[in-house]
């Protein structure tokens, strides 16, 4: 059976239409770091090739992999919680935020190695959108898991969302973290 699309669904989406303005917002502001970083490597393309083989692409596309598992998993755990397994939404949230644990610390490691090599955000405008792009991503994602914190401890409580939309703003914005660094990964390990 399909589900009558309705006005109703355009304007009141999943998680509430101001959500989706501040997911339009984000991708908007990321969408204008990664055209400047077009932009500038462009001008020196062989500096933005020396800067981006310091990268370390092993770790990058390791944490591509772990953002997408945890987007699976928080997309589960938004159907178990629809299906009234409060319990499996649970548990899924929490590998969730495992994964977003495990691509902070990888995060962190890829940053002690960039300063311990001595490669700093002023060094030139590659560094500068790599330390700015990733680091505004980093805090999206601890702002991610913070909510998806929180929503584990409502489900823990019994103190579930009164639906799934609650829910679904969190997952909406777990996936908004995975879709920028979809867009970041290949920008700045494999393109320059």
């Amino acid at each position: 059976m399909q589900e009558k699309i309705s006005f109703k669904n355009i304007y009141y989406p999943p998680g509430g239409i101001m959500l989706w303005i501040i997911i339009f917002l984000e991708l908007g502001t990321f969408g204008l770091g990664l055209l400047g970083l077009a932009y500038y490597g462009a001008l020196t393309p062989e500096l933005f090739h020396e800067a981006r083989m310091h990268l370390n692409t092993l770790l990058g596309t390791s944490n591509t992999l772990i953002l997408l598992v945890s987007g699976y998993t928080m997309a589960r755990a938004v159907a178990a919680f629809r299906s009234g397994d409060k319990q499996k939404a649970k548990w899924l949230i929490k590998i969730t935020l495992i994964g977003g644990a495990l691509f902070l610390a990888l995060k962190s490691y890829e940053y002690y190695e960039k300063l311990a090599s001595g490669l700093e955000m002023w060094d030139n405008m590659f560094y500068t959108f790599y330390w700015l792009l990733t680091g505004f991503h980093l805090v999206h994602v601890v702002v991610g898991m913070v909510i998806l914190g929180y929503m584990s401890f409502k489900i823990d409580a019994r103190k579930s969302p009164t639906d799934e939309l609650d829910l679904e703003s969190g997952a909406a914005f777990w996936h908004m973290c995975d879709l920028i660094w979809l867009l970041l990964f290949p920008s700045l390990y494999l393109i320059f």
